[in-house]
This record gives structure tokens, sequence and C-alpha cells, in this order.
């Protein structure tokens, strides 16, 4: 079979899925039906946003269709209606009962941004981040009604950098899970491809992000802490208060400090200077690069003391209450 003559449904939403239909549209694939996400409001004024897919369907002329969930034959009828031989999903965020996976006649293949069997589930890119993991990847595999536990059809990994966020690890593995999943869907087309099970051991789960995770513990070691704020770019961004006032932390490295600045009780400022504001943490400090307050941009930290300055023996608070007002 050619690839033109596949038909391929796709469902995603977010722009980690945007840039796997780009590349499956670019490969010569028909797309018949896109499904992605209800409109959501967002935004300071709370006005109803496209997904990142619904824009990139509607560039290319694709038909969408945005389901709340697809439980009912009603739900499902613009699915079925296009018969697609096999549906891609990325990133969709709903579940896909049995009658859907049983639609497609080569079934449903997800683009799954980790090393299964590790970090199955919502956040996988985040919290390989946030364990120190040396390395991830994209696992293309073949769904089942389990969470991201179906066989493997594609792996590929890729490193982690010292200094990779979400948002730069996001966006590589974005790229690899397109070409990854054009190469996958020309096998199926032509002599298919051999599904791996997963092993059976090394299971981790990757719950989704809340919001209150941003809050910093500064009594956590500081390693710990420097994961955490480049796995919350860039949401929800790591955050803590200040005078009553709550400042996000977009970038920091740990410095070494001595045992008497290592003193001080953890969230003490221990030097300001243009670089940034070192803090004491449960065992070390670390140096606040790249800040935010409320109303202002995020800055280098030589801006931001300018707005905002800080003095040696301040100490912050961990945040217990969200970041809503800097939103």
């Amino acid at each position: 079979m050619k690839a033109s003559a596949l038909k391929v449904a796709f469902a995603g939403t977010p722009e980690f899925a945007a840039v796997a239909l780009e590349a499956i549209v670019a490969a010569g694939f028909e797309v018949p039906l896109v499904l992605t996400q209800p409109d959501r409001p967002a935004g300071r004024g709370m006005k109803r946003v496209e997904s990142a897919v619904k824009q990139c369907a509607k560039r290319h002329g694709i038909p969408v269709d945005q389901p709340g969930r697809l439980r009912t034959d009603e739900q499902r009828a613009a699915l079925a209606a296009c018969a697609p031989d096999v549906l891609v999903v990325a990133a969709y965020g709903l579940i896909l009962p049995p009658a859907v996976l049983d639609l497609p006649r080569l079934g449903c293949i997800n683009i799954h941004a980790s090393l299964l069997p590790r970090w199955r589930g919502a956040a996988p890119i985040h919290r390989a981040i946030e364990a120190g993991d040396r390395e991830t990847g994209i696992t293309i595999m073949r769904m089942d009604e389990g969470l991201d536990t179906g066989p493997m059809l594609l792996t590929r990994k890729v490193p982690i950098a010292p200094d990779d966020t979400t948002a730069t690890l996001h966006d590589r593995l974005a790229g690899l899970g397109g070409e990854m999943i054009v190469e996958a869907l020309h096998a199926l087309a032509g002599q298919g491809l051999v599904a791996t099970p997963q092993p059976g051991e090394g299971a981790t789960y990757a719950t989704k992000i809340a919001k209150a995770e941003a809050a910093i513990d500064w009594q956590r070691p500081v390693v710990e802490i420097e994961r955490r704020v480049r796995a919350f770019v860039p949401f929800p961004v790591a955050s803590a208060v200040l005078r009553d006032t709550p400042i996000k932390v977009w970038r920091a490295v740990p410095v070494a400090v001595d045992g008497a600045m290592a003193a001080p009780p953890p969230g003490t400022v221990l030097a300001v200077d243009g670089e940034g504001v070192v803090v004491a943490c449960g065992d070390g400090a670390l140096r606040l690069l790249e800040m935010q307050r409320p109303g202002s941009r995020r800055l280098p930290a030589g801006e931001f003391l300018r707005g905002f300055p800080v003095d040696v023996g301040e100490r912050f608070a961990p945040r217990t209450d969200g970041d809503a007002s800097l939103s």
C-alpha cells in the first residue's frame, strides 16, 4: 500500500501533537479527520482558544471534530464515518474506550515522550527532568486499554542535557516524534512493524503536573530544587514568596558555599549581585538567575533587582497557595 492510500486519522491537542500532524501531512498521508480537545478559556481575558492541533488542521483544510468524550456512538460518529486505516494519537487528553481502539483497521498508535515503561502517563518530560534522568526518548506504541502499556513499535533515545528545561526537551522530542511516526506509518503501509511487549520491570508513572508543585521547598537538597526549576519551565514555573510577594524562578544554578554560608536557615538570602540572588537550601545554595514578579515579565537577575531590591539576610518562604496571581 502506498503512503497516499493509507487513511490516517489523528487525535491530539498541544504543540507536541501539532508537530507530528505537520509531519504526517508533509509526508503525503491522507488525513480525513482530526480529533482535538474542545476550545478552552485561556489568558487574562479567558477567551476561548483553539488548540495547536486544531489550528494546524485548519491550515491544511482538514476536518476537525472536538467531542468532550468518546463514550457514545454519537460522540464517535465522525471518526467512524471517515473509516480510517489507523488512528495516530499524541497528547490527546482523552482516554480511548475499546470501541475507539477497535475502530481503525490497523489499530491506534501513540507517540509517547519517554522510553517506556518508564514514565507512563501525562507528564513524562517534566518527570524525567525532575528525577534527574540522563536520557529519555520517544516510543511509538500500539495502544491497548491500559495507560501507556501497549506493545512498542519503535523507540529512540535522547540525552537530557544538564541545562535542559521541559521547554527545550519538549521541542527536541516533538521533532523526533514527528520523524518516527512518519517512519512507522510508512512501515504500516508496507510490510508492517514488529510489536515488542514492554518490559515487565521498570515501570514508573508521570502524574499530571499540579500548580501547587511550583512552591519551592528550600529545605530540600539544592540539586532537587534546581531540577524542579528546569522541569517546571514553561509551566507551572517554580516560585517562592519574599516580603509577601510571589516570585517565579525561571532559571537557577547550584553554587558552592562554605560551612559558614550554609549555616543560615533554608530560604535565607546569602548573597546578592548582578549575577543573581544566592539562597540557602537544605544542603547548599541556589543562585537565582532569572525571575519574575506579578505584573512584570521574566527578567535576568540584574534587571529584576533594579525593580525589586533584595537584601542579604532576607528569607524566602515556600509557596503554599498556588500562583494564580502570576498567570
